[in-house]
């Protein structure tokens, strides 16, 4: 598995499983599947509420705790330094482990000086081996990393090749932050799954569309943590270290940039008054 080596100097794998709606249920499931076609890493969060899921599927892997990558994040709910302070610890509790490899942000809101303050604690503890932050567009991001002590190592935003973040990643680049992708397959929007540049590129290398798309994130040097809840999917998902986009095709792809979320803007009041709902 190909790595990333974070500003502290911690090697992160590149590629993962996440586990972003995947029920409570199936969770266990779901990561013991993805464990054994070979993922190390697993992208989890307090919102969506399984992290025991993975904890117990982790437990049950029987793989050493040195070979796996956890990743976590901290709910806008626990901000505020005692409350993200204790939400660690409960993590830790949940994920049946002594420490998370990388803890984040989960959004850019509420109290969020106080919630990094103790990412930092729990980092300069053991308790953490990285940490970092979610969602986070240039002005949040580069306003924390000049008001903090240890500036965040990742940032996990919406990437795909519909919305390649390039911008945004100037900042990041400027930070040594780490760009990492959630939805890397667009959730199927925008014709996703059917882009002739994508499904014509696939042809000649013999992959599907969601394998092309995953491939040009990589050598874009961005982390990816695609979900599927079916095992073969994942399989397949994983299988794009046997190929290589010529310069031509990668340029190919990025002319698909929209420079557009397909989601929901961070700084339209209306999305915000819609997470201080979800506190």
């Amino acid at each position: 598995m190909q790595t990333i080596k974070l500003n502290n100097g911690v090697e992160m794998p590149q590629m993962g499983y996440g586990v972003y709606q995947v029920t409570p249920e199936e969770c266990e499931r779901c990561v013991s599947d993805a464990l054994s076609v070979g993922y190390r890493m697993i992208d989890t969060a307090q919102a969506y509420r399984n992290e025991e899921g993975v904890g117990n599927a982790v437990r049950k892997s029987g793989i050493d705790r040195k070979e796996l990558f956890i990743v976590s994040k901290i709910w806008i709910g626990n901000y505020g330094y005692e409350r993200a302070k204790a939400s660690i610890d409960e993590s830790l509790r949940k994920l049946q482990t002594d420490y998370i490899d990388l803890m984040l942000l989960h959004q850019p809101f509420c109290d969020r000086y106080g919630a990094y303050r103790a990412l930092e604690e729990a980092y300069r503890e053991g308790k953490l081996r990285a940490i970092g932050v979610s969602n986070f567009f240039p002005d949040h991001l580069v306003d924390l990393a000049y008001n903090v002590d240890i500036r965040p190592m990742v940032n996990q935003v919406e990437t795909h090749v519909f919305d390649q973040q390039r911008e945004a990643r100037k900042f990041m680049d400027e930070l040594d932050c780490r760009i990492m992708s959630w939805g890397p397959l667009a959730e199927g929007r925008n014709g996703f799954f059917s882009n002739p540049v994508l499904t014509e590129i696939g042809k000649r290398h013999g992959k599907s569309v969601a394998q092309t798309a995953l491939r040009w994130l990589l050598q874009s040097g961005i982390i990816i943590i695609p979900k599927s809840t079916h095992r073969e999917r994942m399989a397949e998902n994983l299988n794009i270290f046997d190929f290589e986009l010529t310069d031509d095709e990668m340029a190919q792809i990025q002319t698909l940039d929209t420079g557009r979320s397909l989601f929901f803007d961070h700084h339209d009041g209306e999305v915000t008054k819609m997470f201080m709902g979800w506190r």
